[in-house]
């Protein structure tokens, strides 16, 4: 399991005085009013940063840190990660998991057949969808739905599915 979850990625600068436009990649964009601290991924550390105002336009969100005063400081961290850990990370309901959780899991169907491994989760406005890499090097789309997903298993690293007509046509 990573210790470190992805809440956002810097985009852009914005205006002069240190803001940086951030691209969300958590399904709540309010959470960052509330957050108090966030690692930001340089690629050779992680640094803590702290929000000092949040704005949102778009569907970006403008961050102010209190580490930041110019545009100079900031300009060298787009494309970088924002980054909680998991003691900050959203409270998950039952049956909920972390994508980043669920990639690398073994999936096997309801007749104890491995079908491969989970390799992406695909966010739709219906249900995610479940992409598994085949040991064949295909790929097989699983509806995240419940005559589809029977459990997942953490501790196992696994992953029980039932294949529906059609899936693997």
């Amino acid at each position: 399991m990573e210790d470190f979850l992805q809440v956002g990625v810097i985009s852009s600068t914005h205006g002069i005085k240190g803001e940086v436009k951030v691209f969300p990649t958590t399904d709540d964009v309010n959470r960052f009013k509330k957050m108090k601290e966030v690692y930001l991924d340089t690629g050779k550390e992680k640094i803590i940063l702290h929000p000092e105002s949040v704005k949102f336009f778009k569907q970006f969100v403008i961050l102010k840190f209190k580490e930041f005063n110019n545009i100079n400081e900031v300009e060298q961290y787009r494309n970088k990660s924002l980054l909680v850990d998991r003691e900050h990370a959203v409270k998950l309901r039952k049956d909920e998991y972390f994508i980043a959780d669920l990639i690398g899991l073994k999936v096997i169907t309801d007749e104890d057949k491995i079908l491969g491994t989970l390799k992406d989760v695909l966010q739709t406005d219906a249900n995610d969808v479940y992409i598994v890499e085949t040991e064949d090097g295909k790929e097989v789309l699983l509806p995240a739905i419940k005559e589809c997903i029977l459990n997942v298993d953490m501790e196992a690293g696994e992953v029980l599915v039932h294949v529906m007509d059609g899936l693997l046509d």
